[in-house]
């Protein structure tokens, strides 16, 4: 079979009714079926994903691997290493690319086929404060670290491709350093840039991200997501680099955080400036836990 254009890789984890949703989205892209190929990784739910997968075999070139529970960065690379696509384009069993997603990349690539290409994730559930919250700290996030779009430094791994050859050479995903869900693509986007490549952040390759928090769910997110900061040091440390991913004082950040919040008039500020408090108090707890734990 001629070599597909894309590969589209799709960890996923217990959450057979929110791949079904993620498979539908990818059925509906507006890009030739042939040059695209879908490889779902699972990682050892405890029930198959299989019937969520099924359907689908008549509409996508889709293949269903499943690996021992190792995380979605090990998933991702056992999907990389099947992966037939010129291109390696990451998204999650929870999220919907838009149906121009492919179209976007595509574009993208043939001005920098050897950039790290990625857009925004944007929450599918604007009624869900603890989501809305999320996706205010990402965009900060976003904007802090894309100033200028074209030497961006950071793209989340739901909505994040890149040349195969290029995944291959840096190693892939560091799955020994980020068992979980937190950190990994901070940290490939840095070995990225460290090997020698560029980042682009394309506003218009966009993914929509349909996760439902609850107070305990997203305190939860943040708290392993300062856990990631030491995993994100100790893996700088084993490759020589020196210094934490965090950048600027906790202060200073949910101020930024806070000034976001009310100039972009957004419903319920009260509600969601507490949840900024929550957030940094998780994201504080996690990093001294697992500091401590370290250290000990």
């Amino acid at each position: 079979m001629p070599e597909p254009t894309f590969s589209i890789i799709v960890p996923t984890y217990n959450r057979p009714d929110q791949l079904a949703t993620c498979l539908q989205g990818l059925a509906q892209l507006d890009y030739a079926r042939a040059r695209f190929e879908v490889i779902v990784v699972d990682d050892a739910s405890d029930t198959s994903p299989q019937h969520a997968v099924a359907p689908f075999r008549q509409q996508l070139d889709v293949h269903l691997l499943v690996q021992a529970h190792g995380g979605p960065a090990a998933a991702r690379n056992a999907g990389a290493g099947v992966a037939r696509g010129r291109y390696l384009a990451f998204t999650d069993d929870d999220c919907t690319p838009a149906a121009d997603w492919l179209q976007a990349l595509e574009s993208r690539f043939a001005q920098t086929p050897y950039h790290a290409i990625g857009g925004p994730m944007l929450n599918a559930y604007p009624d869900n404060a603890y989501a809305v919250a999320s996706q205010l700290i990402l965009d900060l996030m976003f904007a802090h670290c894309n100033a200028d779009p074209d030497q961006a430094r950071f793209l989340a791994s739901n909505n994040l491709a890149m040349p195969a050859d290029g995944f291959r050479a840096i190693g892939g995903f560091d799955a020994a350093h980020f068992p979980i869900a937190a950190g990994e693509d901070r940290d490939i986007c840095e070995r990225w840039l460290e090997g020698g490549y560029g980042i682009i952040y394309a506003p218009e390759v966009r993914v929509f991200h349909a996760h439902r928090l609850t107070l305990g769910s997203f305190w939860r997110q943040h708290l392993n997501r300062g856990r990631a900061v030491v995993w994100i040091h100790q893996a700088r440390q084993a490759r020589g680099a020196t210094g934490f991913a965090e950048e600027g004082p906790v202060g200073e950040t949910l101020g930024r955080a806070v000034r976001a919040l009310w100039q972009g008039r957004r419903r319920q500020p009260p509600v969601l400036a507490a949840l900024l408090v929550v957030w940094r108090a998780a994201h504080t707890a996690g990093f001294v836990g697992e500091w401590l734990g370290t250290r000990r």
